[in-house]
């Protein structure tokens, strides 16, 4: 009797590996969680260090302000640190490289999986897996020898401009946007085409109000997913917009976005100088606007859940 009490009040061999599995995970959630707010708590201190420290930058002047020269002081006794020219340039490449890259997505997406499933997945998908795996400064190569002498010729001067960087994140975040309203619209359920088709609406009927209708969360889902890689994309950018800190005034004059003149100015520049700082602002901006993005995908999801 004793020696059954003893076994049932002893744990097994898998009982006990299935708490060494809980704790291991446990650790790696901590660590996960510890790392996510060193990063938040890291680049927070730098970049507010700009506004409440010893440089004493005024908030509204560096986010309205249009003249970027950290190191020169104006005659309003503030630094030159406005960073509006860089944050209308992101704005506008992420925008607009979204608009583009949305008809392409949802075309290619539809064509993969509602007109032709088998042809699409044995031509498109591969090309899809291919751009997804290019390195970012392959784009920025190809959009320097491609797209920047095509603006040239076609706008004239420089070449490099928002509309270059519209065109080369266009192809970064098509595959993203693509592979994302893929799997929304295999999402839909098959029985919403069987009753459309039933009730005697056409195929293209069906797809255009029942399918991509009721996988509209997830297509923009994926439009906005596409929109924080383009926003946070630096080095292709950085190569073909021009790198010119001034507010633009059209699409084909050299600007400048948040990560190309972070990226350009983080490794010439004294840590704790007011020049190395204002770039850390930048990074904060960056970072805040990563959270933003994210916000808006749980909400779309959430939102998509109910209608579910």
């Amino acid at each position: 009797m004793e020696d059954i009490q003893t076994k049932l009040l002893t744990k097994s061999k898998r009982s006990k590996m299935e708490q060494i599995g809980k704790v291991v995970s446990f650790i790696c959630i901590a660590l996960i969680v510890v790392v996510v707010f060193s990063i938040f708590y890291f680049v927070a201190s730098k970049g507010l260090a700009t506004f409440f420290g010893k440089d004493k930058v005024n908030v509204f002047s560096f986010l309205f302000g249009t003249d970027w020269n950290p190191s020169q002081v104006g005659p309003n006794g503030q630094r030159l640190a406005g960073a509006l020219p860089m944050i209308a340039g992101s704005f506008l490449v992420t925008f607009l490289s979204a608009i583009v890259a949305t008809p392409f997505a949802i075309g290619a997406a539809i064509f993969m999986t509602e007109i032709s499933p088998k042809k699409g997945a044995k031509f498109l998908q591969p090309v899809i897996e291919l751009l997804v795996g290019i390195p970012s400064v392959v784009y920025g190569f190809i959009g320097l020898s491609v797209v920047v002498p095509f603006m040239r010729g076609i706008f004239g001067g420089t070449g490099f401009g928002i509309l270059s960087g519209t065109f080369v994140l266009f192809v970064m975040i098509l595959p993203t946007v693509t592979s994302m309203t893929v799997d929304a619209i295999k999402a839909v359920p098959n029985f919403y085409r069987e009753a459309s088709l039933g009730l005697g609406a056409t195929r293209w009927q069906t797809i255009y109000k029942v399918i991509l209708r009721a996988a509209t969360p997830g297509i923009l889902t994926a439009v906005v997913f596409g929109m924080a890689r383009a926003f946070g994309e630096a080095l292709a950018i950085q190569m073909v917009i021009g790198n010119s800190a001034v507010m633009p005034t059209d699409l084909t004059s050299p600007a400048s976005t948040l990560t190309s003149i972070l990226t350009m100015g983080i490794g010439n520049t004294i840590m704790g100088t007011v020049e190395n700082n204002v770039l850390w602002s930048l990074a904060l901006l960056l970072l805040l606007m990563s959270l933003v993005f994210n916000i808006i995908i749980r909400m779309i999801g959430k939102k998509g859940e109910m209608k579910g």
